[in-house]
């Protein structure tokens, strides 16, 4: 009996235990390519511009997307992170907005 109730009390901690297993994988990263395509269509692939129209590198972040999404751990504007930082935040940004955050650039590339 005792070792019926073990192997159930296992069993139980496995099922219940996929599900958040499940919920911590992260999604779909875009590979570097395609960054570097949308960046083309952003910015012209300038990965440290800075025109003055309020958004910054090569994805044309703003500020306050850039900061909320963690970017100031690299650098105070993505214009003065590196390309690969900025890529880091992008990823954060699509996984909470979507390619959406990119309208224009996203759907002339077509990963929307």
């Amino acid at each position: 009996m005792r070792m019926r109730t073990l192997l159930s009390a296992a069993a139980l901690t496995a099922t219940t235990l996929v599900p958040v297993v499940a919920l911590d994988a992260p999604s779909q990263a875009a590979s570097v390519r395609t960054w570097e395509r949308l960046a083309h269509c952003e910015s012209g692939g300038r990965w440290h511009i800075n025109t003055g129209n309020g958004y910054y590198g090569g994805l044309q972040i703003s500020p306050s997307t850039w900061a909320g999404h963690g970017g100031r751990q690299f650098a105070s504007l993505p214009s003065r992170a590196s390309k690969g930082e900025q890529i880091k935040i992008a990823e954060r940004i699509k996984r909470s907005q979507g390619w959406g955050a990119w309208p224009a650039c996203s759907a002339r590339i077509g990963v929307r």
